[in-house]
């Protein structure tokens, strides 16, 4: 079963924040808080949404998405920013259900597009996503700018 995240949820999804960043090697990237999530999921201006599949009436993983916009098709699409199955429960069409949710989703909203990004090194994930059809962008590298450089960046704006 998938559904919408509710501020319950809150503890599940920063667990399941806090997994999948390990699993990337990426566990000392993760500052937010519930605190920081109840604000950006379920304040005045929810920045993202999440949905939660469930396994036997537990939690067995997440997708947090949001809405992007291409101006090539002029229509918003869907932007997949974190997936995640338990370890243990993985093998078991959870993540590809929760990929179909999210496909649906963007149909029935009207939107042009539903991507994500991966890591290279991640084979396990690059094959499930080329089994269900989805095709790398070649000749794009996604850019990003965080922390003090975003900062200094800001700051050199007059």
């Amino acid at each position: 079963m998938i559904r919408f995240a509710t501020r319950a949820d809150l503890p599940v999804i920063l667990n399941f924040i806090r997994q999948l960043a390990d699993y990337e090697k990426l566990a000392h990237e993760v500052t937010a808080t519930e605190a920081d999530l109840e604000r950006t999921l379920f304040g005045e201006q929810p920045a993202a949404e999440v949905v939660i599949a469930e396994h036997e009436g537990a939690p067995a993983g997440f997708a947090l998405f949001f809405r992007n916009y291409s101006t090539f098709l002029g229509k918003p699409g869907l932007y997949l920013e974190d997936l995640f199955v338990l370890p243990e429960l993985r093998g078991k069409g959870i993540g590809k259900t929760l990929l179909q949710f999210l496909a649906h989703t963007a149909v029935q909203r009207g939107y042009g597009r539903f991507e994500w990004s991966v890591l290279d090194w991640n084979t396990p994930a690059v094959e499930f996503y080329r089994a269900i059809g989805a095709e790398p962008m070649e000749g794009w590298t996604v850019q990003r700018v965080t922390g003090t450089t975003l900062q200094e960046l800001a700051a050199s704006y007059t």
